[in-house]
C-alpha cells in the first residue's frame, strides 16, 4: 500500500480536527485546502504532492510574515497564534535540509566561479527547491561570500 498523498493527508487531518472540535486547526486546514482547491482550478488538474507542498509553504510563509508584523506591533498573543499555525503546517512537509548541506552546496557554487549573491542563489536554489527556506539559503550564501572575498 502506498503512502497517502499530501492533499489526502491534509483532508484526513481536517476531518480529524473536526471530530476533535479543534477550531484553530480546523480553520487553518480548511484555509489551506481552499488555497489548494484554487490552485487545482487554476491549473485544471488535481494538485501533485509538489504543488500541494508549495501551497503549504506559502501558507507557512504568510503566517511567519504576519507573526513578525504582530511582534513589531507588540501583539505577542497574535504573533504566537500565527507562529503556532506555521508550526502545525510544517508537520505536513518533509524534513528540511540541514544547514551543513546547504553550506556545502554554496561553497561548491562559489568554487565553480559564482562571485555574487545572485549567481550563487541561482545555482543553489533549484537544488533545494521545496526542501529549504530561501531566507536560510540567502543567509548562508551571504556568510560564505563574505568569507570568500
Amino acid at each position: 500500500m502506498t503512502a497517502p498523498s499530501l492533499p489526502e493527508r491534509l483532508r484526513a487531518a481536517m476531518t480529524e480536527a473536526r471530530k476533535q472540535r479543534d477550531q484553530m486547526r480546523t480553520l487553518l486546514l480548511s484555509t489551506i485546502l481552499a488555497d489548494l482547491k484554487n490552485t487545482e482550478l487554476e491549473q485544471n488538474h488535481p494538485a501533485t504532492d509538489e504543488e500541494a507542498a508549495g501551497v503549504v509553504r506559502r501558507g507557512i510563509k504568510r503566517r511567519r510574515e504576519a507573526a513578525e508584523q504582530y511582534q513589531a506591533a507588540q501583539r505577542k498573543d497574535l504573533a504566537d497564534k500565527e507562529s503556532a499555525e506555521a508550526a502545525v503546517l510544517e508537520t505536513f512537509l518533509p524534513a528540511a535540509v540541514p544547514p551543513e548541506e546547504i553550506r556545502e552546496a554554496v561553497r561548491a557554487a562559489i568554487a565553480a566561479g559564482a562571485t555574487d549573491l545572485g549567481k550563487v542563489m541561482g545555482q543553489v536554489m533549484p537544488r533545494f527547491k521545496g526542501r529549504a527556506d530561501g531566507k536560510v539559503i540567502n543567509q548562508i550564501a551571504r556568510e560564505e561570500l563574505s568569507t570568500a572575498v
